[in-house]
C-alpha cells in the first residue's frame, strides 16, 4: 500500500501564487503517470495537468501558461506550481500517482491524495 499526502493549499488573492506538493510513502519501486485533478462544488472532477508515461505533459486549457506540473523521482513527490490565480481556480485539488510497488512488480497501481483546498478570493 502507498499513501499520498498533499500540502500547500490555502487562501490567496487574485493574481497570487501557490505551490502544491504531493508526497508518496510506501514500498515504491517506480513512479509513472503523475497528475493533478481538481473539483469545485457541484462540478465534476477535472484533469488539470498530467505527466504521461512517455514523459509528455498536458494541461487543461483553462490553466495553460499559468500552472506547471513537475516531479522529483528521488523524493517520490509531484508538484503543481500555480500562478496568476483566478477565482475560477477555487477547488479541492487532488494528486493522482501511478506506481509500481514492491508487493506487485507486474502491475501499475493508481493512488489518490486526500485533497487540498485552494481558494482564490476576488
Amino acid at each position: 500500500q502507498v499513501q499520498l499526502v498533499e500540502a500547500g493549499g490555502g487562501l490567496v488573492q487574485v493574481g497570487g501564487s501557490l505551490r502544491l506538493s504531493c508526497t508518496a510513502s510506501g514500498r515504491i519501486i517506480s513512479m509513472h503517470r503523475s497528475a493533478w485533478y481538481r473539483q469545485a462544488p457541484g462540478k465534476q472532477r477535472e484533469l488539470v495537468a498530467v505527466i504521461n508515461r512517455g514523459g509528455t505533459i498536458d494541461y487543461a486549457n483553462s490553466v495553460k501558461g499559468r500552472f506547471t506540473i513537475s516531479r522529483d523521482m528521488a523524493k517520490y513527490a509531484i508538484y503543481l506550481r500555480m500562478s496568476s490565480l483566478k477565482p475560477e481556480d477555487t477547488a479541492v485539488y487532488y494528486c493522482n500517482l501511478e506506481v509500481v510497488e514492491a508487493s506487485d512488480l507486474r502491475s501499475f497501481v493508481k493512488y489518490w491524495g486526500q485533497g487540498t483546498q485552494v481558494t482564490v478570493s476576488s
